[in-house]
Formats: C-alpha cells, structure tokens, sequence
C-alpha cells in the first residue's frame, strides 16, 4: 500500500455483497452493503476503487465472466446513483476463475458469487 496513504485507512476494508445463482440485481441488504461502503467512500473523495464480479464454478467459462460483469457493473451504478462520481469506481469480472471456496457444493458456490471491493489509489 502506498506509503502516504491517510493512516485512517490503513485497515480499512470495504464490505463484499453476495450474489444470487444466475443473477446481478442489487437486492435490499446488498443496497444497505453497499450504503455503507458509499459512505465510507464520500469521507475519501480521492481514493478510486474496483469492483471485482465472481461467480461459482457452474457454467461456462464465457458465461460467468459476462454474468460476473454484469453484477460488478449492477454495484457501480448503485454506487453512481448514491453521488459516487464513474471515475472513481472500475470494475472486472473473475468469472469462475478466483473462488473464495474450492468446495464443489451449494455453501462453497454461495460463498463465490459475489462482488469484491478493491481500494485501488487514495
């Protein structure tokens, strides 16, 4: 992390939202999720995030990575449409390719649907 980054972020995290099987809607506790880590984001108008989209294994390759940027894309317009300026949020898609959980279940697949912040740049 760079070295002037403000001291009040050092071990700051913003939170991950989970996704549901074969969708990118934000649903109403992703929306307070996201809230939260808007608001952590407006007391830092300079620091620039990415939005990560993952998905579970099940799938094709070419699918998941779609599917993933559109839940990443879903998360960035929620966060544009609570004052978050574009330019401070980017996202990629994962797909299947980085699992939280290597399982081969519904609780590991859970677990790896979902979308991951990155603080990119203060």
């Amino acid at each position: 992390m760079d070295p002037n980054f403000p001291l009040t972020l050092v071990n700051w995290e913003l939170t991950s939202i989970q996704g549901t099987e074969d969708k990118y809607d934000i649903r109403p506790g992703d929306a307070e999720i996201l809230k939260g880590n808007a608001a952590l984001l407006m007391k830092h108008p300079t620091v620039k995030i990415q939005i990560e989209g993952h998905c579970d294994e099940r799938g094709t390759i070419e699918y998941n990575l779609a599917l993933g940027e559109r839940r990443a894309n879903s998360a960035k317009k929620y966060l544009i449409s609570l004052g978050m300026s574009a330019d401070r949020i980017s996202t990629i898609s994962y797909g299947k390719e980085r699992p939280l959980d290597a399982g081969h279940n519904e609780e590991a697949w859970a677990k790896n649907r979902r979308d991951h912040f990155i603080i990119l740049s203060k």
